[in-house]
């Protein structure tokens, strides 16, 4: 009786080496997979990215206005940049088909920006999604079918906009560096605050009329970046890798 028991503890004591081994193994597997891309999200929900592994990511808002969005793509074309991602507002594409048109020729990744400037946090679900799928419309009238990432228009979003993009087939994306050029501080200073991207960082920038020293501030920009990684558009810099998720409230 007593071997028999001896026999059954060394057992149980493999056993259970065996559980921590393969538990030990699988939590260092799946952190290794979870550590490309970041997201804003609540576990098993859908996820607000902003930020990535590899390359650093230009991308623009455009809201309003009819000079400077032409302005950024002088520059970036003539920067030979032929990889960012152009959040735009379905509003301002509709009156603006001629400039959307040569983002899309330029090779310029297209992103939502929804149609009105919206803050999606404090109107009513159907709200977002009409005001979302406005925006989606527009872009199919001018021909581009496959937009999938979406910018919450003021740049706020809850769990609710998330799942609500989620269920329209988008990705929400955020960003890691905020060049705060909207509030016009002075070239050096937009300068001073994109050059700290890094490699795997979403860039925030803006080609409205509003932000009236972006255009002059890019050439610097693209100039420092450049040393530091590749520039490449957003879909590109999230395509490697699972997420690693932070709560949002």
């Amino acid at each position: 009786m007593n071997s028999f028991i001896v026999l059954n503890g060394k057992r149980l004591k493999t056993f259970l080496l065996i559980i921590f081994i393969s538990l030990f193994t699988a939590i260092f597997f799946f952190s290794q997979s979870t550590a490309n891309v970041s997201v804003f999200s609540i576990d098993h929900q859908p996820k607000a990215i902003f930020k990535g592994e590899k390359g650093i990511a230009l991308t623009f808002n455009i809201g309003w206005g009819d000079v400077k969005a032409a302005e950024i793509l002088n520059v970036l074309e003539k920067k030979n940049v032929r990889s960012a991602t152009f959040f735009l507002s379905g509003a301002w594409a509709e009156r603006h088909p001629d400039i959307v048109e040569k983002i899309v020729e330029l090779g310029y990744e297209i992103g939502n920006l929804g149609y009105a400037y919206v803050d999606y946090t404090e109107v009513e679900d159907e709200k977002v999604r009409q005001d979302i799928l406005k925006a989606q419309k527009i872009f199919k009238q001018l021909g581009i079918d496959n937009v999938e990432l979406l910018r919450p228009p003021t740049g706020y979003f809850d769990k609710r906009v998330l799942k609500i993009a989620n269920k329209l087939g988008y990705t929400v994306i955020h960003w890691s560096i905020n060049s705060e050029d909207w509030k016009n501080p002075g070239i050096k200073s937009i300068v001073e605050k994109a050059v700290k991207a890094k490699n795997g960082d979403i860039l925030l920038l803006h080609a409205s009329d509003a932000a009236k020293q972006t255009a002059e501030a890019l050439p610097a920009i693209i100039k420092e970046l450049q040393k530091k990684g590749k520039l490449v558009n957003v879909s590109t810099l999230i395509a490697s890798g699972d997420a690693k998720t932070t709560l949002i409230p």
